[in-house]
C-alpha cells in the first residue's frame, strides 16, 4: 500500500488540500466546502478559529484575527494576535495543521507527508519559511512546487497533443506566469516570472482607498484609525469585488459603521465595474508586462501559445480576460476552478512521489539566477562586484554547475564567496542569499585556481560548495540555513505552542464527531449569547431587529444554509459591534 501524500494549496486568501484516489483528483471537503480562508484567529475563550469563522471575526475582532499571512513569508518579523506575538511560519502552520487534520479525518488515518505549492516567483527565504510552516504542522514536506506549474499539471498531465500553455495565475497576495511545453504527459516549465507582492488584496485596497475618501468627503469622517471599521471596509470591499465580476455596478452598504460626534455613521455607496477596473489598470498593465517576459524568457511570441489557463480567484476580474483575449487572439480556458487546480496539481505530484500511477512528468524551471561577485568588466570599467550568472533563470531542476575563479593577487589565503539572486549586472543591487570564507589556500602567486558549485534541488533549495583545486580544501553551505528564521531549538518551540493552541479544538473534535457544531454555526451561537446579553441594555427597535436575526440564524442553521446563515451572522455582529462601541 502507497503512503498517503496529500497535496496543498497554501493561498494568500484561501488554501486547500488534495489527494489522488483511485487514480481521480480529489479537493477534500470540510463540512460540505474545498475552500478554507486563510484566516487564523483567537477566539474570546483564547481557543484557536481557523478558516471562516476566523474570518466572521475578523469583521468584530480584528485584533485577535490574521490574514493574508502569505505576503509576510520569509521576513523576520512577529505579528500580533490577541496580544501575542507570532511569527508569519506560525501562522502558517495553523493552517497547514487545520488543512492536515481535513484529511486525516477523510482517509481516518494519520498524515505525515505533503506536497506544498509556493509561488514561482517566490524567494529562497519564502520557500525555506514554508517548509518550515510545514515542519511546525507536523508535516514532513517532500516537495515544494510552483502554483503555476501545479495548475499546468491539473490541466495537463492527461493530455497526449503537444501543446505550449500559459499559466496565468493571480491570487490574494501574489502573481506568477509560466510559459509550459505538455507533451505525452511530460509537463514541462519553459519560463516563469512574477511579483509577490501584486493580487487580489491589492485590488481591495483600491476599494478600500475608494471607501475611504467617500466617507471623508461626505461625512467628514476618517475611518483609518478604527480597527473594527476598517475591518468591516475591507470585507465590504472583498464582497464588491466578487459582485463585480458578474454585475456592472454594486451598491456598498454597511450600517452602523462607527460613530462620529455622537452619531451613528452608515455608509451607502454605488461602484461602478468601470470605475473599478481604472483603479486597478496599473496592476493589470504589471501582469501583462510580466507575461511578455516570460514569453521572452520561452522565446516565443503570442503566436506560438496554443492555451491560456487562468489560476487563483482573481482572474475572474472581466478585464483580465479581455485583455489577454487582445493579446493572444482566443479566450483563456476555465475548465477547472482557478481556487481549485492549484491544490489538485499539487495532489497530482505528490501521488507521482508515492509511486501512484500518474501519467505525467513533471519538468520544472528556477525562476531565478543565481550567481556569485567577481572582479569583472562593468560599463566598459573594471570593477570588484560585477555579477557572475552561474545557473541562469528558467534553467531546468535540479540543476548543477560549477565554474573555475582564480586568486587576484600574491599570497591569497581567504577567499570571500558571496552568492547572490538577481539579474543585474551590478551583483549589489541583487539579492545577496548567503556568504561563506574559504580559509587556509596555498601561499602561491595568484591565479590559484577556485572552483565554485551551485546545486540547485527540486524544491528550488540551494547548495554551495567551493574547492580550491590544487589541494582539495572546501567549504560549502545550504543557503536554507543562511537565512532561515527558526533554529532548531525554536521550531520545537513553535511546534509545542501551536499543538498546545490545537489541543482542545482536537480533542472536542475527536468526541464530538460528525454531530459537532460547524466553525461557522460555533461562532452564531456565540454572537447568539452576546445579543441576548445586550437585550436589557439596548432600545426596542434594535432589540427587534436582533431577535428577526436570531430567528434567521436558528432558521439558517436547521436547514443547512450556509449562505443565509453567514449573511444574517454579519448583520447581527454589525450590531453588536454598533452597541457595544
Amino acid at each position: 500500500m502507497n503512503e498517503i501524500i496529500i497535496g496543498i494549496d497554501l493561498g494568500t486568501t484561501n488554501s486547500e488540500v488534495a489527494i489522488v484516489e483511485n487514480g481521480q483528483v480529489r479537493v477534500i471537503t470540510d463540512n460540505g466546502k474545498k475552500i478554507l480562508p486563510s484566516f487564523v484567529g483567537i477566539d474570546d475563550q483564547g481557543q484557536i478559529m481557523v478558516g471562516e469563522a476566523a474570518r466572521n471575526q475578523y469583521l468584530v475582532y480584528p485584533e485577535r484575527t490574521i490574514k493574508s499571512i502569505k505576503r509576510l513569508m520569509g521576513q523576520d518579523i512577529q505579528v500580533d494576535m490577541a496580544g501575542h506575538a507570532y511569527a508569519p511560519q506560525e501562522i502558517s502552520a495553523i493552517i497547514l495543521k487545520r488543512l492536515k487534520a481535513i484529511a486525516e479525518a477523510h482517509v481516518k488515518q494519520p498524515i505525515t507527508k505533503a506536497v506544498i505549492t509556493v509561488p514561482a516567483y517566490f524567494s529562497d527565504a519564502q520557500r525555506q519559511a514554508t517548509r518550515e510552516a510545514g515542519e511546525i504542522a507536523g508535516l514532513d514536506v517532500v516537495r515544494m512546487i510552483n502554483e503555476p506549474t501545479a495548475a499546468a499539471l491539473a490541466y495537463g498531465a492527461s493530455q497526449a497533443d503537444r501543446k505550449h500553455m500559459l499559466v496565468y495565475d493571480l491570487g490574494g497576495g501574489t502573481f506568477d506566469v509560466s510559459v509550459v511545453n505538455i507533451q505525452a504527459g511530460v509537463v514541462e516549465v519553459l519560463s516563469s516570472h512574477g511579483d509577490n507582492h501584486l493580487g487580489g488584496d491589492d485590488f481591495d485596497q483600491q476599494i478600500v482607498d475608494h471607501i475611504l475618501d467617500h466617507l471623508s468627503e461626505t461625512k467628514g469622517v476618517d475611518a483609518r484609525s478604527n480597527s473594527k471599521a476598517l475591518a468591516r471596509i475591507t470585507r465590504a470591499a472583498e464582497n464588491a469585488k466578487l459582485v463585480l465580476s458578474d454585475q456592472p455596478f454594486v451598491q456598498i452598504e454597511e450600517e452602523y459603521l462607527l460613530e462620529h460626534e455622537g452619531a451613528a455613521v452608515h455608509l451607502s455607496l454605488e461602484l461602478s465595474r468601470m470605475d473599478y477596473e481604472e483603479m486597478i489598470a496599473d496592476y493589470i498593465n504589471a501582469t501583462i508586462d510580466a507575461v511578455h517576459i516570460a514569453l521572452k524568457g520561452a522565446k516565443f511570441t503570442p503566436a506560438d501559445i496554443d492555451e491560456i489557463v487562468l489560476v487563483g480567484g482573481s482572474t475572474r476580474t472581466p478585464c483580465i480576460r479581455e485583455r489577454l483575449f487582445n493579446e493572444f487572439g482566443f479566450e483563456p480556458h476555465s475548465e477547472v476552478d482557478p481556487d481549485l487546480c492549484v491544490a489538485m496539481g499539487a495532489a497530482t505530484q505528490a501521488a507521482m512521489i508515492s509511486g501512484q500511477n500518474v501519467d505525467a512528468v513533471l519538468v520544472d524551471v528556477t525562476p531565478y539566477t543565481y550567481g556569485t561577485s567577481a572582479l569583472g568588466y562593468l560599463d566598459g570599467e573594471y570593477y570588484p562586484h560585477t555579477f557572475i550568472p552561474i545557473i541562469h533563470k528558467n534553467t531546468a531542476l535540479p540543476n548543477r554547475k560549477t565554474e573555475a575563479f582564480m586568486t587576484t593577487y600574491d599570497g591569497q589565503e581567504i577567499v570571500d564567496v558571496t552568492i547572490y539572486q538577481g539579474e543585474d549586472p551590478d551583483a549589489l543591487n541583487n539579492i545577496k542569499i548567503g556568504e561563506f570564507l574559504i580559509e587556509g589556500l596555498q601561499d602561491v602567486a595568484q591565479g590559484n585556481i577556485i572552483t565554485l558549485t551551485l546545486d540547485l534541488d527540486l524544491n528550488g533549495m540551494l547548495h554551495v560548495s567551493a574547492q580550491e583545486k590544487a589541494t582539495g580544501l572546501e567549504k560549502s553551505i545550504t543557503i536554507k540555513n543562511a537565512i532561515s528564521r527558526f533554529e532548531h531549538a525554536a521550531l520545537d518551540s513553535a511546534k509545542t505552542r501551536i499543538n498546545t493552541l490545537f489541543g482542545q479544538l482536537e480533542a472536542e473534535d475527536a468526541i464530538a464527531g460528525q454531530n459537532a457544531d460547524t466553525p461557522e454555526i460555533a461562532e452564531a451561537r456565540k454572537l447568539i449569547a452576546k445579543a441576548e446579553a445586550l437585550f436589557d441594555k439596548t432600545s426596542d427597535e434594535d432589540k427587534e431587529d436582533m431577535i428577526d436575526l436570531i430567528e434567521e440564524i436558528q432558521t439558517a442553521i436547521e436547514a443547512g444554509s450556509s449562505d443565509e446563515l453567514q449573511a444574517a451572522s454579519v448583520k447581527l455582529a454589525d450590531i453588536i459591534y454598533y452597541l457595544e462601541s
